[in-house]
């Protein structure tokens, strides 16, 4: 048997939209359901189980509550999967990528903080917007290359979004 499907743990169909609230109350139940310590007394082969169901779930939860990850995951459920590095031909998105760098650059240099807040806000902004495109592609065969386009953009923006944290933490000490 094969590891299960993220969405049939937490019982859901496959979808990109989905209600974090909800997915992260179904998940808190679950755990509490297979935690290894609810095994302690029971056999090696039940501890085992529990070890594997309890790293299975939170593997699930993981995936689908990071839009980058549940939109690359959706796409490895149609069949392909996606390389994990492609070299990005989206030549509009490299420079974009190199002017954000440059700016969080001498936001640092400057220590500007209320520069940063807006900085971040934008970039919330720019991943909203690629959420929502995504969304509304990724069932379409024929937008298969735009999908894989715009999950490349997300993943980028999530590496970009913990490095304004990491600013964010440097500069408030």
């Amino acid at each position: 048997m094969g590891i299960p499907c993220h969405y049939a743990l937490f019982d859901l169909q496959p979808a990109f939209d989905l209600d974090l609230d909800m997915l992260s109350s179904r998940y808190r139940e679950l755990a509490r359901k297979v935690h290894p310590d609810r095994f302690a007394d029971g056999s090696e082969q039940e501890q085992r189980r529990a070890v594997e169901e309890s790293a299975n779930l939170n593997e699930a939860f993981q995936t689908l509550k990071s839009p980058s990850r549940r939109a690359r995951y959706l796409l490895e459920l149609q069949g392909q999967a996606m390389p994990l590095e492609a070299t990005v031909q989206d030549p509009e998105f490299l420079l974009q990528q190199m002017h954000w760098r440059e700016e969080l650059e001498e936001l640092h240099d400057e220590a500007d903080v209320a520069g940063v807040m807006t900085f971040k806000a934008r970039l919330k902004k720019a991943q909203q917007d690629i959420s929502e495109a995504f969304s509304r592609i990724w069932q379409d065969p024929a937008q298969r290359e735009e999908a894989e386009r715009l999950v490349r953009r997300m993943q980028f923006l999530d590496k970009l979004s913990q490095e304004v944290r990491l600013l964010e933490e440097r500069l408030d000490d």
